[in-house]
């Protein structure tokens, strides 16, 4: 598969640094303490830890949905504390969540596509073609019309893919995206991340499909994000 896309420049400047983060959750205490990490163009980073270790609550700190208790966030060169300035780090940062359902709320797969262009500024038109374009670049053309909570697990998860893809980020942040999909599914997944040009920050227990992607591998464990050395990591 081919996927176009605008080219992207080349940078030794991190899009995405960490610096000194760490949070607590009230009654389960401590998950992250003093976290640093920095992402570059064209790498895909895969986080492996055990369930409950922290790294959807790592994601959702990167993109501001939950609030840092100390340490830096910095997007894109821009040091980000407020929403307003989270909302600017989201808008080239696309976040797909682990459960497709989170991430689909209209009633047609064209809707929800269409939902991000639309919220920033595009007209209807412009809207609809951006859409349909991203559709046919992952393969999902003739799905314009479908009832989107009808979609196979497979199928949902290409759809959300295709809402973030549409607003053209430069980095892909993927919670668990082979979660519930069957191996033709995930394989096409696999094929289709490989082909894209964006850095990418993904979490997975699946091995095989880490191996796969990933250009470097870190591990979470007892709120510390250390590298972790692969005998198969994926040329970018």
């Amino acid at each position: 598969m081919t996927y176009s896309n605008k080219p992207m420049i080349k940078s030794d400047t991190p899009l995405i640094e960490i610096n000194n983060l760490s949070y607590a959750y009230p009654r389960r205490g401590s998950v992250l303490k003093d976290v640093n990490f920095a992402l570059y163009e064209s790498q895909r980073v895969v986080i492996n830890g055990d369930n409950g270790a922290g790294k959807t609550t790592l994601l959702h700190l990167i993109v501001g949905l939950k609030k840092a208790k100390q340490g830096d966030i910095i997007g894109f060169g821009e040091t980000c504390k407020t929403e307003k300035e989270f909302n600017k780090l989201r808008a080239k940062a696309g976040l797909l969540f682990q459960d497709p359902d989170d991430q689909l709320f209209c009633p047609t797969v064209l809707e929800d596509v269409m939902f991000g262009p639309l919220n920033l500024g595009f007209t209807k038109q412009q809207a609809i073609e951006k859409s349909l374009q991203t559709l046919k670049n992952l393969g999902m053309q003739g799905f314009e019309s479908r009832i989107t909570h009808q979609l196979s697990g497979g199928e949902k998860r290409m759809i959300t893919l295709a809402s973030v893809l549409v607003m053209e980020p430069k980095v892909l942040i993927l919670d668990e995206p082979t979660n519930a999909l069957d191996e033709k599914a995930k394989t096409r997944l696999v094929n289709v991340l490989q082909a894209l040009p964006q850095a990418m920050i993904i979490i997975s227990h699946d091995k095989l499909f880490s191996d796969k992607l990933a250009t470097r591998q870190l591990n979470l464990k007892d709120g510390l994000l250390t590298e972790q050395l692969a005998a198969t990591v994926a040329v970018a």
